[in-house]
């Protein structure tokens, strides 16, 4: 089973530590400065989304240059193989994929801060900052001199500890799903029915 990150809507605050942990983790790595999770807003909620990691991956099979690999129990992408055709982002049935490259030093951009945003201490707020981010990662969107790659949830492979968006959530609303975690929420609701099950065994009315 691979494993991936899911949020639970129900804790989420939309206070956006996850999108900011995850572009500071990969820029540290020397991977390409931009987040890999998206904060949504619906009427059921608030939540980021990712890359889910599927079994049977779409991205992984129409990649030309095998650069989306499926490799211990998560899928991959080689940031060095990737050659930005964007093949994966159109074949992504949940939209977690975009083609992000560093921009070409210039006069507005803060080399060394958050490379999609001009920078990090700029007042407006963390969701207009993104719909700016979405439209400049837009699949039609091109920069002269800029290599885009494909950009997506690698459940920071470089990180002893885990996703750094699972880490910095403050309402611990993300969290990790492998073997483990589902085996013990499995066994977490067979006892929850064990003691419902008591308990109505209890209530029932005497012959």
């Amino acid at each position: 089973m691979n494993h991936f990150v899911i949020a639970d809507n129900r804790k989420c605050v939309g206070c956006y530590a996850c999108v900011a942990a995850c572009t500071e983790s990969h820029r540290q790595a020397g991977l390409q400065a931009y987040p890999r999770l998206f904060v949504t807003y619906t009427p059921a909620g608030i939540m980021p989304i990712q890359c889910r990691h599927c079994e049977d991956a779409m991205c992984a099979l129409v990649c030309p240059v095998n650069a989306i690999t499926h490799e211990t129990n998560s899928i991959q992408i080689n940031e060095s193989l990737c050659i930005g055709c964007k093949m994966c982002a159109l074949a992504c049935p949940y939209g977690n994929i975009l083609p992000g490259g560093t921009p070409v030093p210039g006069p507005e951009l803060n080399v060394g801060n958050y490379a999609f945003i001009n920078t990090p201490f700029q007042p407006d707020p963390m969701y207009l900052r993104q719909l700016s981010y979405q439209e400049q990662l837009s699949l039609l969107g091109w920069n002269i001199g800029q290599k885009t790659v494909a950009v997506k949830c690698d459940l920071c492979y470089f990180r002893p500890e885990g996703p750094a968006c699972v880490s910095a959530c403050p309402h611990r609303a993300l969290y990790l799903v492998t073997d483990e975690t589902t085996a013990s929420r499995r066994h977490q609701l067979f006892e929850k029915m064990k003691q419902v099950a008591t308990l109505a065994e209890k209530n029932l009315p005497v012959g």
